[in-house]
Parts: C-alpha cells; structure tokens; sequence
C-alpha cells in the first residue's frame, strides 16, 4: 500500500504559477538552473519520459507546466483531454525527474514563462526554432532554448487514434 508520506511529497510538487515564481526566484538567487517544459501530457508515455529525463539534466530544477483541461480542449477538440488536469499534474508530480509542476489556462505557455523566467526553455525537436513560444524572454534574460529529440513512434494523438482503431 502507498504511504501517506509519499502522496504529499508528490502533492507538494504541484504548485500555483503565483507560489512557484517566489520560489524559483529564490533558487535562482542561489544559483540553480531552472528548467522549463509545457504541454498537454495527456496520456502520459514513454516518449514523454525521455523528453523529461533528458530536460532535467539541463539544469537543477525542472518545472513541466500543463494545459489546463480547458485550453487542452481548445487545442485538441471536445474529446480532450482524456485525462483530468489534476490526474495529469500528479503523474507528472509522481516522476523523480520532475521537481515541480504547475497548470496553466491559457493556449500557450507565454504568461507562465513571463512569470517564472526559466534559465532553460525547453522543447521537442518537432519545434521549429522560430516557432517556440516564449523563447525572446529566455534569451532576453541570458536563457537558453534547447530542442531536444523525440523518441520515434510516440505521440499521445497517435497513440489515442491506434486505440480507437483497435476498438
């Protein structure tokens, strides 16, 4: 059976935009890298694993912020997400590589890079440089934007539609 501990220590993880800027600036004060990553994480899978792992050796602390179920229903259509923002945060919370994780409403992550000014912006290679959101105020702030290979044959839409295919 889980213990109690370890489901706080994961819940402590999930953080408002508000409370994870005040303690990020005070890491940064003390000289650790944030890291940044966003996106759905709907169905969480291999692929996004690696991407994680890979992004937290960036820096010292890794910050994934997730589309609310709102804006992922936005994005994705009425049939998304398939899995709830508050089960999402708390996988991704759940991962030893994730330090922190917070939910954002908007369609795209500028507001919360604004807020937490991350040392590292960091996205899939899929990513054209020139189309990742929020990279001037990385770079403005002396960041870095790093595109990091996916791992082939995962994709949470790909995966969803070879579901429905088999059903």
């Amino acid at each position: 059976m889980p213990s109690l501990a370890a489901d706080a220590s994961t819940r402590r993880k999930i953080k408002p935009l508000t409370v994870l800027a005040r303690l990020l600036r005070r890491a940064q004060a003390a000289r650790q890298r944030v890291v940044f990553t966003n996106g759905c994480f709907d169905l969480l899978h291999a692929g996004h694993i690696q991407l994680l792992e890979r992004a937290k050796v960036a820096g010292d602390i890794l910050v994934v912020a997730i589309n609310s179920d709102r804006s992922v229903r936005a994005l994705k259509g009425r049939h998304r997400p398939l899995v709830s923002q508050a089960d999402r945060a708390r996988l991704l919370a759940a991962l030893a590589c994730v330090d922190y994780v917070t939910v954002f409403n908007e369609l795209t992550p500028l507001r919360a890079i604004e807020r937490l000014r991350p040392d590292v912006l960091i996205k899939g290679a899929d990513w054209g440089a020139n189309r990742i959101i929020g990279r001037g105020i990385v770079e403005r702030h002396g960041g870095t934007v790093l595109r990091l290979p996916l791992r082939r044959g995962y994709s949470t839409s790909a995966l969803i539609e070879r579901i429905r295919t088999r059903a």
